[in-house]
Order: structure tokens, then sequence, then C-alpha cells
């Protein structure tokens, strides 16, 4: 004896799984729409101090979600000279550390999340800190500042203070 299902069955399941498949891709969105961090920043020189310098002649850096709670990140810069660098990560904000590829200055980097504008990073260089990063986007997601401490892989102390627009 053969089974089969009702036309009202199948139609149930095909309009189930639809609606699955979209509170998973609108899960998605949200989080790109409730983390300020996503989108493209530029680097703005002027508004920025390094200490020590130079500062770089530009830098952009793209984020993107990754997960259902972590970013990944593309950073473009240009130094003084016009020798060009790319650092990239994905990382959770579950302050685990994660690869940190493209510094020298780092090979991991650790995120937490203080609150929805505010990212705590922390940077390691073969299991020693170097630097502690602290980045707060406005409240407007126009603008982010990054304040960076520590020391850099030449040895140097770094204070850097840097100002970010969206694009």
């Amino acid at each position: 004896m053969k089974k089969t299902l009702g036309g009202s069955t199948v139609a149930c399941l095909a309009l189930g799984l639809l609606v699955a498949s979209l509170v998973c891709s609108w899960s998605t969105g949200l989080q790109a729409q409730t983390d300020p961090i996503i989108g493209t920043w530029r680097l703005n020189v002027a508004k920025s101090k390094y200490d020590p310098g130079p500062a770089p002649m530009s830098e952009t850096r793209i984020y993107e979600t990754f997960g259902t709670n972590g970013i990944k990140s593309t950073q473009n810069r240009v130094e003084v000279g016009g020798s060009k660098a790319t650092v990239s990560y994905s990382a959770m904000y579950d302050g685990k550390d994660y690869a940190y590829m493209g510094s020298p200055d780092a090979d991991t980097i650790a995120l937490k999340k203080v609150d929805t504008n505010t990212i705590e990073a922390t940077l390691k260089k073969s299991g020693k800190v170097t630097l502690l990063t602290k980045a707060v986007t406005a409240a407007d997601r126009k603008t982010r500042t990054l304040t960076t401490s520590g020391t850099n892989a030449k040895g140097q102390k770094v204070n850097n203070v840097t100002v970010w627009e969206r694009q």
C-alpha cells in the first residue's frame, strides 16, 4: 500500500521551510543593522594622533558580520613611503583569541562588547599582550574613535587615538 501526502500537507511543509529560511536571513540582516561597526570606515588622518608617529597616508577598514556574534575585518593601509599593508581577522565577541594576520605587532585578537557602541580588543604576539584598543562608535554611527595603548613590535610605547568616518 502506497501512502501519499495530501496537497494541504505539502503546502504546509513548503510554508514552514519558507518561514524558517526567512527567519535565518532576517537574523543575519538584523545583526548587520544592530552592530554599528558593520560597514566601511576611512581613517581621518588630520583628526587622529599617532604616538609614536608617523601616521599612515591612508587606511580603510571593512567590517562584515561573522557568525552569529562576531565580525570579519579587512584593513588596507598605505604607509608614508607608499608601501601597502593588509591586516585581517574574523573573531567573535567572546573574549577568545582569534588569528590576526598581516601585522608585525600581533598574531591574535580577542574581542569583547562592552555595550552596543563599545568594543575592547586585546592583541597578542606569541601569547603576550602587546596592544589594547577601546573602540567607541558615536550614537549617530558616523564616526568611531579607537584609543590604542601598549607596545609595538619595535618595542616602542604606543598611545594612539584614531578617528574613523563611515563611508
